[in-house]
């Protein structure tokens, strides 16, 4: 006969058949391509484990088993993108859905098969031991996924600008060296002329812009290439595709827009006192073709793009990924924790061995880390500590750090409506100098000396 483990103390060890159970109507479902897995507690069915296919019918079928069983309560494993149309059906059946991390219920005991996973999962949520992953309300989903199917058409149509570019390196037209932006007004005029059989470079001078800096006599010499067919008719393409793109770009920007006006309005600008410079700024590249930062402001009350180094565009990502509020999360900690920016201490045995930050992928995470990056050469408070951080600890775990910070500071604006005020470099050079005053005075006390003052020799108390 097994003998029972016991602790340290010479108690029985608890085991999982000891947990008391906390949901007695829920369910656990493990999601496939092909087959969903779902099982319940074994006094609600004789088959208290089914499968059901992945098409609509099957999912509506499973819903109403589910709800004849009892079930309220569903756990499912958030497996790629298959956990969608489940999750959306169950809940317009009126059932609570608790999307789980895979990682958090991997650890099945006994032989791995799909119908373990779903008893597993089953068992865990009855007992309350998983927590579910952070999910927006609806209208705030129905916007993220218009901003993330735009941010995938601009990295699509990023990728036709460099085939673009590669067909002109390959004509030795060397029109990057005398534009900053061959997609700009000038750029795009001579490629469509370029595309129309146009050779002369003269003629491609006269669409110069009155912005370009670049001389008539240089632009000319850049422009005077070896127009080969086959590489032409690559840059065809490439700006077929380009326009292909905008022109998906601007219907996701129509979507999105639409979206902004159904939400809840915080600020009515019709009736706002302060200066309407406020919201004039110069258009950033790939940015909606409406004034979006307006409509953020409208939507939530304040103006994240006060924030140094965070725009628009971020701020729509951070919006987008966790909402208008901060109702979800308890405090501005479990915000950065969800993001993944703040240390992650793995203590064992009382002692720190770990405290890199979590590995997350979180699109609001890499939009703030971007933002981090941006201030090196900020003359701001945020710019000097970010400078600071990565004299110390190195660029990688600055822009972390800096991010973590700018992650703080969006959690209470969003959250307590506070208004960000930048005090400048020097303010947070001195506040720093007398941080480290302070302590230099500590230390000398600790050790029973007294700091004295080099240029009066006088002791400072």
């Amino acid at each position: 006969m097994k003998k029972a483990s016991t602790n340290r103390k010479g108690k029985r060890a608890k085991t999982i058949k000891d947990f008391e159970v906390v949901n007695k109507h829920c369910a656990g479902i493990d999601i496939g391509s092909r087959e969903h897995y779902v099982a319940v507690a074994e006094d609600r069915d004789c088959q208290p484990v089914r499968s059901f296919g992945c098409l609509t019918p099957d999912l509506h079928e499973m819903a109403r088993w589910l709800k004849s069983c009892g079930i309220d309560s569903v756990a499912i494993e958030s497996t790629g993108v298959y956990w969608v149309p489940v999750v959306e059906i169950l809940e317009d059946h009126g059932l609570e859905v608790l999307l789980v991390n895979a990682r958090h219920v991997k650890c099945v005991p006994g032989r791995k098969s799909d119908v373990q996973d779903c008893q597993w999962i089953q068992r865990l949520h009855s007992y309350g031991l998983l927590s579910g992953s952070f999910r927006p309300p609806s209208e705030i989903q129905a916007l993220r996924s218009y901003w993330r199917q735009r941010a995938s058409l601009v990295e699509l149509c990023s990728q036709q600008i460099q085939r673009m570019q590669k067909s002109l390196e390959q004509m030795n037209l060397q029109l990057h060296k005398v534009l900053s932006d061959i997609t700009g007004v000038t750029g795009m005029a001579i490629l469509r002329s370029i595309l129309k059989g146009e050779r002369d470079p003269k003629k491609f001078v006269k669409m110069k812009h009155a912005l370009v800096k670049s001389s008539d006599e240089v632009l000319a010499k850049a422009l005077t290439g070896n127009f080969r067919e086959e590489h032409v008719f690559a840059l065809k393409q490439a700006v077929e595709l380009h326009d292909i793109y905008q022109a998906k770009i601007a219907e996701c920007d129509f979507q999105v827009q639409a979206v902004m006006a159904t939400l809840q309005t915080q600020v009515d600008l019709t009736k706002r006192t302060t200066s309407p410079k406020l919201f004039k700024r110069k258009r950033r590249k790939n940015q909606p073709n409406f004034d979006l930062r307006s409509h953020l402001y409208q939507t939530t009350g304040v103006d994240l793009t006060q924030i140094d180094g965070i725009d628009a565009m971020t701020a729509q990502t951070i919006v987008s990924e966790c909402g208008f509020d901060m109702i979800s999360f308890a405090n501005e900690k479990k915000f950065s924790s969800w993001l993944g920016l703040c240390p992650n201490n793995r203590v064992t045995g009382g002692k720190v061995h770990s405290s890199r930050t979590r590995k997350v992928a979180n699109r609001a995470a890499n939009a703030l880390r971007l933002a981090a990056q941006s201030l090196h050469r900020s003359p701001t408070a945020l710019g000097a500590f970010y400078r600071r951080m990565r004299t110390r600890l190195g660029a990688p775990k600055a822009i972390t750090a800096t991010a973590h910070k700018l992650a703080k500071l969006v959690y209470r604006m969003l959250k307590y409506g506070q208004d960000y005020v930048d005090k400048g470099q020097e303010y947070y050079e001195q506040l720093y100098k007398k941080r480290v005053y302070k302590n230099l005075q500590n230390r000398a006390k600790q050790l029973g000396f007294q700091l004295v003052d080099s240029n009066t020799g006088e002791f400072v108390s």
